[in-house]
């Protein structure tokens, strides 16, 4: 009899990768992978620890299972990822419920962690971060018509809020040729819109081919029949080339959208982030993207809260989002993590402040999304189709102007049946929230 493994997966696409591979390891191992937990000899929980708020979620979710080993049948909880990355043994010591943990580093380890779960004993495995090994055979959870591509993994920058270079290791690309061969099986695999992913997706190929090959890479795949959509996501400011722009602008491929986190504004709560962004370039790259790629939607983050954010400091952010006007944009409170520079600044920002200054973005920011989406209406968008919502008795989707997971849908009426994953016009009618109702021309 196989041993039955339930998977919980948290945190961002970058793990979700991880969780594929690791499904993937597993399945091909002869495990059997079941979709309720209620049903699993072992489950796996793989975590992210990035801030505050992630960790809570990632202990939440595993008391939440635990339950099951105590009151059903469950035999064993995995703890993978993040999490154990960051605090390694003291898991077993604070948790224990869990029976084994691995890294980041040792995704491959994940059939050994799950035989020992299932026994009842304990197992680690902490395998180098800077030498892991990534990519490779996965088993995709998306729909089936989207997919991630990680591209790189790891990360140099080191700002001063970010523990993810401790978790995730040095930046290393990937070879061109694998990622245009795994981009080509999965266009097999029915996918047509590849979301290109990395800590740093901008940096892509300077430690292979000592030159930044993210417009590169993106011409190859969009030679690759099937692919109709390239999305990117994670791409720094400072390394947004003029030939990164061209390719966005020339290449139908390529949605005009991009995600850029700038996390502040004020110089010098920059250069105290160890960001290598001023104003300046900031305000450049982004008319450059503006004045090049007409109706481009520009997402980014930003970080209140920051150690000796002044009033006057937050005041000039709130000014400069105001005019600039990004369609999409996140904002987070400064999380104090154990381990980075910015922990041990002087001036901590209290958590009332930081969530006021988070609610004035937030309601301003609601203003101008709402704003941008009533420019839609009356215009005929693609929409890639994502399903049928029986309680709105409507079809689903996205444009370009929405990253899967991330940002809004279109909701729209069709006198024909719509398959999920086809490409349909749609009139766009109304704005509701968030989201663009419509219907199909």
């Amino acid at each position: 009899m196989s041993i039955k493994v339930g998977f919980v997966s948290l945190g961002c696409p970058k793990n979700l990768l991880n969780t594929e591979r690791m499904l993937s390891l597993l399945a091909q191992d002869g495990f059997e992978i079941v979709a309720e937990d209620i049903e699993a000899d072992v489950v796996v929980v793989n975590t992210c620890a990035f801030i505050e708020s992630a960790k809570k979620e990632a202990i939440d979710n595993i008391l939440d299972i635990a339950w099951l080993k105590e009151h059903h049948t469950l035999k064993g909880i995995v703890v993978a990822g993040c999490l154990p990355q960051r605090y390694g043994q003291e898991i077993l010591t604070e948790l224990p419920e869990v029976n084994c943990i691995i890294g980041t580093g040792s995704v491959d380890k994940i059939c050994d962690a799950v035989r020992a779960a299932y026994e009842g004993t304990s197992y680690s495995a902490f395998d180098s971060v800077d030498d892991a090994a990534f990519g490779g055979e996965r088993v995709i959870t998306t729909p089936e018509h989207f997919a991630y591509l990680q591209i790189a993994e790891g990360c140099d920058n080191h700002c001063t809020y970010c523990v993810i270079p401790s978790i995730r290791g040095k930046f290393r690309s990937r070879p061109m040729g694998e990622l245009v061969e795994e981009a080509r099986e999965l266009a097999v695999l029915g996918v047509k819109e590849l979301c290109l992913i990395a800590q740093d997706t901008t940096r892509y190929g300077e430690d292979l081919y000592g030159t930044y090959a993210l417009d590169s890479l993106i011409t190859e795949i969009s030679e690759i029949e099937g692919i109709e959509w390239i999305r990117l996501l994670y791409c720094y400011p400072d390394r947004i080339t003029d030939g990164l722009i061209d390719v966005i602008a020339s290449n139908e491929k390529v949605v005009k959208y991009i995600d850029m986190p700038i996390q502040h504004i004020n110089n010098d709560i920059l250069s105290a982030m160890n960001r290598r962004d001023t104003k300046e370039s900031i305000t450049d790259v982004i008319a450059k993207l503006r004045s090049r790629v007409p109706g481009i939607i520009l997402r980014s983050t930003v970080i209140v809260g920051f150690p000796g954010e002044t009033a006057a400091q937050f005041e000039e952010l709130r000014k400069f989002l105001k005019e600039t006007r990004f369609e999409r944009l996140g904002v987070f409170t400064y999380s104090r993590e154990e381990g980075t520079p910015a922990y041990d600044l002087p001036a901590q920002v209290t958590e009332k402040t930081k969530q006021k200054r988070q609610d004035i973005l937030m309601e301003q920011q609601e203003r101008i999304h709402n704003e941008c989406n009533e420019l839609f209406v009356g215009k005929t968008l693609k929409v890639l189709c994502e399903g049928y919502d029986p309680v709105a008795e409507s079809f689903y989707g996205r444009s370009y102007a929405d990253a899967y997971d991330i940002d809004g849908k279109i909701y729209f009426s069709s006198t024909k049946n719509v398959h999920e994953g086809q490409f349909v016009n749609v009139l766009i009618t109304e704005v509701l929230d968030y989201d663009l109702l419509g219907k199909t021309v």
